[in-house]
């Protein structure tokens, strides 16, 4: 398994072929080039490389694949779109004295769920805090998710679980985006620009976190909060909640700052779509954010891995505060 120095060491590697780019693996390294000219732009060894990732269409080859399988590297490619189409990555699947304890996990423990939800709505207060507003709408948000918290610490029921994280979302959403013309959180339909933008930051964030979460070999299907279901990665499902707090501010900023706009998205077919010329600059705008967090995420991981291979208390497991 890897350390925290590996991770500070390692790269996350982010290819838009959109742009007209290829890989190449040559002399035990992987290089980077220009579809057109065969120009080389740059230049990794694989022992430096945590992660790849991919947006638009390149060709995967053995050697690619046999590397990255020799120095444990994830790949992910993504559609224009960032929608996921492949996913590669082993570097401890054998571990299957932690996939027997995550079969194992009783479907009425709430310990793992509560935590879980737990750390998204601290962090929903605190990026309520940082905007410094006063007004009524954000004091309010603010005040009720506490004593949310409050009421999922008593709380022995998984429904309630589920609707105490659904209210403190919807409170959170309206007031945390109230300036930028805020309707309603509604995943995947992208209904306006906001909507399809956050729908992008999280499919990076999920796809992020995946990669760290197979570096410990857990089953990514099998989850502790969000239920099994055909085809659905469960646990990463679980694991992007303490960090979609990123994402929000990586929005509201980008939104305020005009580095995000309606102008920057197609209405096609009944949904906002980004433009293919924006897409590099929203993968670049969130990718910075998160490998900014690298270290703290892979440590996370390590202490989530560990935490619930122990068997430990509440106390143990780790907490993302943004």
């Amino acid at each position: 398994m890897f350390s925290h120095k590996d991770i500070e060491y390692r790269s996350i590697f982010v290819v838009n072929s959109l742009e007209g780019k290829s890989l190449r693996v040559q002399t035990g390294e992987l290089f980077l080039e220009d579809k057109e000219s065969g120009k080389v732009l740059t230049k990794f060894p694989f022992q430096k490389i945590l992660a790849i990732f991919i947006i638009g269409h390149t060709t995967i080859t053995t050697p690619l694949i046999e590397k990255c399988s020799q120095f444990g590297i994830s790949i992910v490619a993504m559609k224009a779109n960032f929608r996921p189409v492949f996913f590669f990555g082993n570097a401890a699947e054998a571990n299957f004295l932690l996939r027997k304890k995550q079969y194992e996990y009783q479907k009425n423990n709430l310990q793992i769920p509560k935590i879980l939800v737990a750390n998204k709505i601290k962090n929903c207060i605190k990026n309520l805090e940082k905007t410094r507003l006063k007004n009524d709408l954000t004091v309010y948000a603010k005040t009720e998710s506490n004593k949310l918290l409050e009421r999922l610490l008593n709380t022995e029921e998984y429904n309630d679980v589920m609707g105490i994280e659904g209210i403190a979302a919807r409170m959170y959403f309206s007031a945390y985006f109230a300036d930028l013309n805020w309707k309603v959180r509604a995943p995947r339909t992208k209904i306006d620009p906001m909507n399809a933008a956050l729908d992008i930051g999280y499919t990076i964030l999920f796809n992020y976190i995946e990669a760290f979460v197979r570096l410990f070999g857990f089953d990514v299907y099998r989850g502790f909060y969000h239920q099994l279901w055909f085809k659905r990665k469960s646990l990463i499902c679980d694991l992007v909640e303490p960090f979609r707090c990123l994402i929000d501010q990586a929005i509201r900023k980008g939104f305020n700052l005009k580095q995000m706009s309606e102008s920057d998205f197609n209405f096609r077919k009944g949904e906002w779509q980004i433009k293919l010329s924006k897409s590099s600059e929203y993968s670049k705008l969130f990718y910075e954010v998160l490998i900014e967090h690298k270290k703290e995420v892979f440590l996370y991981m390590q202490k989530f891995y560990r935490a619930f291979m122990g068997n430990k208390n509440n106390k143990d497991y780790p907490e993302f505060l943004c």
